[in-house]
């Protein structure tokens, strides 16, 4: 297993676990107190972007050597000459191909055009109940900033306010907050996305969704994802919610209702139930029941008045692959997440998450192909997006350059999540009457974020450019969570313009395989990415012999 350094010593930053190829620990705290590049990035935006103590350090690149075939084996290309994409209005002067001019805009969807600011969304933030309470933070960070954000499933079906009867729901308080909190600041930029798993199905949640929102939302039908082969998990210490559950339809283990699992628990040697979902398909045998089924629930969907519809698949083989492929193809979806393993979650069987499906630099490599021969039978391929494990400016730019030109978005779970604990910790420190509804974990601030300052303009670096969006009235409604979120999406975004610009690339339509190499020839094997001293060789040996 390939082994990530704890620190960068550039960067000034330390994770806290063990980090992942992402930079981000592989167990993630929402009472962190710092400083991976994600967290610290939150505060300081672009200032991250380079080396500490200007005027002092001098700084040179430890990366030069890969190992193996994942994400960090890709090497992004750059070109000493040419622009491409520039926007309208400006040209090919030394003036005008500037990094700032790089536009980030992207937009994905069949009929039905969803725009985004930059290229991200997030994952399915669903029924964990980290999820609900920064949901604030989160929801208003992405309106804000104008990416789509996803509200993942079971939602309804956790809630004890909500009322279903008979696969018809009266009520439904928390996926309220969550659609409404969104569409507070929703500017046309970004969307909701709203995920469906058997169980919502069940419970009528895109009927409910199609009476009361309409085409505000976009519905997600969901076969799997990245982190576990079988369907969403939440933990419960409480006993009377976990036999609700389990009366609520759900797979709760152990059993709450069995006499011996409650002594057990009255005892102390059981203090918790996890709550599963159900799989999909286990009726069907074979791909043409698979087709029929899936089309059925899309021509369902759209029966409600649902124009914009998507969906999430997981780390499954190559089989799963391209039937998601094939069939959000032949459907005219408006999104198909192919979401990799070594992403995160809120709640999956470790060793699972360890040793379960195709990582995300192989999956993602396949999806190319298959793409490929797609277009090739004359389709319109459906867009896609990539997540699985990826954190970083740099990683956004290799995975859209892989999946170039299908590839419009790439979804981002923790990394999108880290600013709103942040942001509620620092909130909830400076502020104690507010620490209870912000979900602040902290009486005060730690080191690493009072060395910024001791107020939210003084600790954010994205303060007053959000403020100059909102105004400084509506300022004060918004969460320091959000802020953060807006503050780490500023220096992603500049990060990105940065990589784009050296490539000569001023649009994010424009990026394209050749600029990125694989450091590796077994990355160049699976991915069909030229070995870096191969790319543009024969080029390079006309110029020569000219």
């Amino acid at each position: 297993m390939i082994q990530w350094p704890k620190s960068n010593d550039v960067l000034g930053t330390v994770n806290r676990g063990n980090p992942a190829e992402s930079g981000l620990c592989t167990l993630c705290r929402a009472d962190c107190q710092g400083k991976c590049e994600t967290w610290l990035s939150s505060m300081k935006g672009r200032k991250l972007l380079y080396p500490r103590d200007f005027g002092t350090v001098t700084a040179g690149s430890a990366n030069t050597a890969h190992v193996g075939v994942c994400y960090n084996s890709l090497r992004i290309n750059g070109y000493h000459y040419g622009s491409h994409g520039m926007p309208a209005g400006l040209g090919d002067s030394a003036d005008d191909c500037i990094f700032p001019n790089v536009s980030l805009e992207t937009e994905f969807g069949a009929k039905v055009k969803t725009k985004a600011r930059i290229p991200i969304m997030t994952g399915a933030l669903g029924s964990t109940f980290i999820a609900a309470k920064y949901w604030e933070h989160f929801a208003i960070g992405a309106a804000l900033v104008g990416f789509p954000i996803v509200v993942g499933e079971n939602v309804v079906g956790i809630d004890k306010q909500a009322a279903i009867s008979n696969g018809r729901i009266g009520k439904a308080p928390e996926m309220d907050r969550r659609i409404d909190t969104y569409l507070r600041y929703y500017d046309g930029y970004g969307g909701i996305i709203v995920q469906m798993n058997v169980e919502d199905a069940r419970n009528g949640v895109a009927e409910y969704l199609a009476e009361k929102y309409g085409d505000k939302i976009i519905l997600e039908l969901k076969w799997g994802q990245g982190a576990k082969d079988i369907g969403g998990e939440i933990q419960v210490s409480d006993l009377e919610y976990a036999v609700f559950l389990k009366n609520r339809g759900y797979v709760v283990d152990p059993d709450p209702t069995l006499p011996e699992v409650q002594e057990a628990y009255r005892a102390g040697a059981i203090r918790s139930f996890a709550r599963h979902s159900r799989l999909g398909y286990t009726n069907l045998s074979g791909f043409g029941e698979v087709r029929e089924d899936f089309m059925g629930a899309v021509e369902h969907l759209r029966s409600l008045g649902f124009k914009r519809i998507t969906l999430k698949t997981g780390a499954y083989g190559m089989e799963g692959l391209a039937a998601a492929m094939k069939l959000a193809t032949e459907a005219g979806l408006d999104l198909l997440t192919i979401d990799g393993a070594g992403g995160g979650t809120g709640m999956s069987p470790w060793n699972m998450m360890e040793t379960w499906g195709v990582p995300s630099l192989h999956l993602h490599a396949k999806a190319y192909e298959y793409a490929q021969l797609l277009e090739a039978q004359g389709h319109k391929v459906v867009d896609l997006a990539f997540g699985g494990g990826l954190a970083r400016e740099d990683q956004i730019f290799k995975a859209l350059a892989l999946g170039a030109p299908y590839t419009k978005l790439v979804c981002m779970g923790r990394t999108l999540m880290i600013p709103g604990f942040l942001g509620a910790n620092i909130e909830g420190a400076l502020h104690p009457e507010r620490k209870e509804r912000v979900n602040g974990n902290w009486a005060s601030l730690p080191k690493a974020v009072a060395d910024q300052g001791s107020k939210a303009d003084e600790i954010f670096a994205g303060y007053y450019d959000l403020q100059k969006k909102v105004g400084a009235v509506e300022m004060k409604n918004i969460p320091y969570g959000a802020i953060a979120v807006w503050t780490l999406a500023d220096k992603l975004a500049a990060g990105l313009q940065q990589l784009l610009a050296g490539a000569r690339k001023f649009s994010i339509q424009d990026i394209a395989r050749q600029d990125i190499v694989s450091g590796n020839r077994e990355t160049e094997k699976e991915t069909g990415i030229s070995f870096i001293t191969d790319a543009q060789d024969e080029t390079a040996k006309l110029i020569l012999r000219s």
